[in-house]
């Protein structure tokens, strides 16, 4: 027989109506009965059998939680920068940027534009001392346009001390709980970002072959669940399949927290960038994901196995959170309003089985209507308001909620984008993302 607690929650119904729905079962069982007073218990399996101290009590009163998105756009300690410097000025180097452009207009760069990348590149992997070890180092264009000038201790200091200034304003101003911090190298960056804040949080990455990972702090005042971080590396799947030297892109990190009594948990992603738009905007052309744009094929191959990883995650905690760098404009793709016939370029029903072909591609035309195809149910958190001089990149970073999660809100959802600290004499950006904030309740 399953308790009246366990079946409201497969019901995925709020803990804030548990307790009256026990009560009026309680009230009408009085007066069915005539007894002076009755009682309800939960009941637990041997495997769930603990001390009374370690068993979560659900609250009736929801529990609000701050929640934070924050691409820190290249950010490391002052010896991965000092490191980059050193790389960057040999004279074999000389600052030269390893990313092959295209001019506008055109859909492939020139032979001579791939012949100077390349060269760039074979430089850059020599003077850090391997393959390997570059990919651990920032490349030379990373903290701006006139790095050769600008990329003094002294500045980067400034920007470290920007992130800093506005993690700080998000827990001391925000009320932030829990951080999806993006583009950081390391624990020790997080902690560094996190300052008169650091004894207060607890820190996880995913561990990572390139510099940019993902990274959790949650507020201890939090406990942490039973899979507490768990790193997704398959989604730090090669640029080039089948090349020993490929670029790999970045992990996934799922963070389990238990907040009103139950497991919560937050998957931290950064997707590949350079397919972010479906609609043509100035300077970014519209693609969908079976286009051949490189970057397009590679997103595309994370589709999938960023599918795959929801749908397991919700059989075990129906209360998630979807959060990052999405590199795509998922707000733009709902609006869209996509038949269902034309989410897959075979017009297969997108919740049903996803074929890849032997690169790990799919016939997913679109990012959001394959991935919240109603099982499990998903919904995007609405950005409402965005502070004057948040500038930087815009329609990526996104915050998107289960469905149990979605029904625990008094109303909709909202979210805002919150204004970096800068200094007047900054060279070096704070970020090139301005922090994304909702406050949820569970």
């Amino acid at each position: 027989m399953i308790s009246l607690g366990a079946f409201m929650h497969e019901l995925f119904i709020p803990s804030s109506c548990i307790e009256h729905i026990r009560r009026i079962s309680c009230f009408a069982a009085i007066l069915l009965s005539g007894l002076p007073a009755c009682a309800y218990t939960e009941e637990i399996s041997p495997a769930q059998e603990t001390s009374p101290t370690e068993i979560p009590v659900a609250s009736s009163v929801p529990t609000p939680v701050g929640i934070a998105v924050f691409n820190m756009a290249w950010a490391g300690t002052i010896d991965d920068f000092k490191r980059h410097v050193e790389v960057c000025s040999a004279p074999e180097v000389d600052w030269c940027d390893s990313r092959v452009k295209i001019s506008r207009g055109a859909s492939h760069p020139t032979p001579e534009e791939e012949a100077r990348a390349k060269k760039c590149q074979e430089a850059f992997i020599a003077a850090a001392g391997g393959f390997d070890t570059a990919m651990m180092i920032a490349p030379c264009n990373a903290y701006g346009k006139h790095p050769a000038r600008a990329e003094t201790v002294e500045n980067y200091n400034l920007k470290l001390d920007g992130l800093r200034a506005a993690v700080e304003d998000l827990i001391q101003n925000e009320k932030i709980k829990v951080i999806a911090f993006q583009e950081v190298k390391s624990q020790e960056t997080i902690e560094r970002v996190l300052g008169k804040f650091a004894g207060q949080f607890d820190v996880c990455a995913a561990p990572h072959s390139a510099f940019q990972t993902v990274a959790f702090a949650w507020d201890k005042s939090i406990p942490a669940g039973a899979n507490r971080c768990t790193t997704n590396r398959e989604l730090a799947l090669a640029e080039n399949p089948g090349d020993k030297r490929a670029h790999r892109v970045r992990p996934g990190l799922a963070l389990e927290l238990v907040i009103g009594g139950s497991p919560v948990t937050f998957l931290n992603v950064h997707l590949k960038s350079g397919c972010a738009n479906l609609k043509t905007a100035p300077g970014f052309p519209g693609h969908q994901l079976t286009d051949s744009e490189p970057a397009c094929t590679v997103l595309n191959r994370q589709i999938p196995i960023l599918e795959d990883w929801i749908e397991q995650i919700a059989s075990q905690s129906p209360r998630f959170i979807l959060l990052g760098d999405f590199n795509r404009r998922i707000d733009e793709e709902a609006r869209a309003r996509i038949p269902k016939a034309q989410v897959r370029a075979d017009g297969s029903d997108p919740a049903g089985p996803n074929t890849r072909d032997e690169f790990g591609s799919v016939k997913s035309n679109y990012l959001w209507q394959e991935i919240a195809d109603g099982s499990p149910s998903m919904y995007q958190v609405r950005l409402t308001s965005t502070e004057p001089g948040c500038t930087g990149f815009k329609g990526l970073d996104h915050i998107v909620i289960s469905g149990p999660v979605r029904r625990a809100q008094a109303g909709a959802p909202r979210s805002s984008k919150i204004a970096l600290v800068k200094s007047g004499r900054q060279s070096i950006a704070t970020s090139d993302h301005c922090p994304r904030i909702t406050i949820l309740e569970f």
